[in-house]
């Protein structure tokens, strides 16, 4: 059916488009007027996009993302947030409502439950798409109903989101609680064993006392090394000192210079004596004793010089010995202090350990023990809702409106329906169609024109139509082979 057929379909059955157009719309306006009147209260929320935290001291400055803001639209509409305004605004306390309950479940069920999800019914949120916003509807046939109701959930949604933040504070706050008390029986314990080791070591400053047993052991050392030089030089001495002649300290010594001196003079002497007066003289005599004493004093003091070296080689390989023993046992006891050092600081490590452990326990314990006492939420009551003076259904206008266009699509519908139940020809096309054979022509209707302020009907001048092409060409041809006849 082309848009030709149509319209000719549509000025043919007209009456009925017509009819089922104006009983579609009384209908619906009928229907609209019947309809009892519902008022809609609205509320709206803010979610502050900033999410800032007081407590934690954390700002995001990005906002939180739009699937938050469904987050909340989905809690208002919980189950948990209808029955917690059930109870608060005590409906279950209603004889009416109770009734309404028993005849439609048979006092199956709970009422509460059953309550609240016909409360759900009549709720409506909308988060806004540009904002951080949440309207919040209740629709009921009393406009103060709807304002109390629309505000009741608003108010346990806010109460319900502080719930939601404060009851997991609470169980950790619970929980860091028992805990920090094992950490503090923990940090006591190793604070003990730490303190017990340093009373049987005697530590009072580890690190102290090791350096100065450190530095002792250096000193000691360094005397060590020195005396080994002194020690060295006296072995070398004494080695020398088995030939006194050759000794430095012999020739050097002031007592035996002075005596090599004398025995000088006294040989001389001697010489020049035992020449003039002979060896039997007595003065020659006297000077060969007084030589004898004087080799004899030499050869003493050289042997008590020799003996000194001999002394002090002694004493310093004694004294080398005895740096070697203290070397040996401070070295020892340097050993034995580091040990104990290092017990000493894994005990220490252990104490700051468990410090850390407790202080960060204790600092959550404490941020969680705030949250739980907290009455702040990122939520807030933007606007309340008040009771609406106008209704908000039925909407005269707008179902009127939607009544004229189901009106017409009806009115179409049912015309085309007719026609398809009573097939008629309306045009050529038509004829061509349901007859399948070419048209001749057609003798169209008159045409009513006016005349002095009259209208006359007045026959078209044109009344054969158009052949098609092939059929012209075909007659044609037939009209040449009568004419050669």
């Amino acid at each position: 059916m082309n848009f030709t057929q149509f319209l000719a379909v549509l000025r043919a059955r007209w009456l009925t488009a017509v009819a089922t157009f104006f009983v579609v719309l009384a209908t619906v306006v009928g229907v609209s007027m019947l309809l009892p009147p519902k008022y809609k209260a609205t509320a709206a929320v803010l979610v502050d996009m900033r999410s800032n935290d007081p407590i934690a001291g954390q700002v995001s400055p990005n906002g939180l993302p739009m699937s938050y803001i469904s987050t909340q639209a989905d809690i208002i509409t919980s189950p948990r947030v209808a029955q917690r305004v059930v109870r608060e605004l005590k409906l279950t306390e209603s004889p009416q409502l109770r009734q309404q309950w028993m005849d439609a479940t048979d006092g199956d069920g709970s009422f509460e439950v059953w309550l609240s999800e016909a409360l759900q019914t009549d709720l409506d949120v909308k988060p806004s798409r540009e904002s951080s916003v949440i309207n919040v509807s209740f629709t009921s046939r009393d406009p103060k109903f709807s304002a109390a109701l629309a505000n009741a959930f608003v108010q346990s949604y806010l109460d319900t989101t502080l719930d939601l933040r404060v009851d997991p504070a609470k169980q950790y706050s619970s929980f860091f609680d028992s805990r920090q008390k094992e950490l503090r029986e923990a940090l006591e314990k190793a604070q003990a064993k730490l303190s017990k080791y340093q009373q049987q070591h005697g530590i009072i400053a580890t690190d102290e006392r090791y350096d100065v047993e450190t530095a002792r052991l250096n000193e000691l050392s360094s005397q060590l090394v020195a005396v080994q030089a002194i020690t060295a030089e006296s072995s070398s001495r004494a080695a020398q000192a088995k030939n006194s002649s050759t000794l430095g300290d012999v020739i050097n010594n002031p007592v035996v210079q002075g005596l090599r001196s004398d025995l000088s003079r006294a040989e001389a002497k001697f010489k020049e004596m035992s020449v003039r007066m002979g060896d039997a003289h007595p003065a020659v005599i006297e000077a060969k004793a007084n030589i004898s004493e004087l080799r004899a004093r030499i050869a003493e003091e050289s042997r008590r010089v020799t003996g000194s070296v001999s002394t002090d080689n002694n004493i310093n390989q004694s004294r080398e010995g005895q740096l070697r023993s203290e070397l040996a046992a401070q070295r020892a006891r340097v050993q034995q202090m580091k040990a104990q050092r290092d017990e000493a600081m894994v005990l220490q490590r252990d104490v700051e350990s468990a410090q850390r452990a407790y202080d960060a326990v204790a600092a959550r314990l404490t941020q969680s023990s705030l949250e739980s006492q907290t009455k702040l939420t990122n939520t807030a009551l933007l606007a309340a809702a008040t009771p609406p003076s106008r209704p908000a259904s039925p909407n005269l206008a707008l179902n009127s409106l939607l009544g004229v266009f189901v009106g017409l699509m009806f009115a179409v519908a049912f015309a085309l329906l007719r026609e398809l139940r009573d097939r008629r020809l309306r045009s050529v096309h038509d004829a061509v169609q349901v007859l399948g054979l070419p048209v001749l022509g057609h003798l169209p209707g008159p045409m009513k024109k006016p005349l002095l302020g009259r209208q006359r009907l007045v026959l078209p001048q044109q009344v054969m139509a158009r052949l098609p092409r092939a059929r012209q060409r075909e007659a044609a041809a037939a009209v040449g082979g009568g004419r050669e006849a």
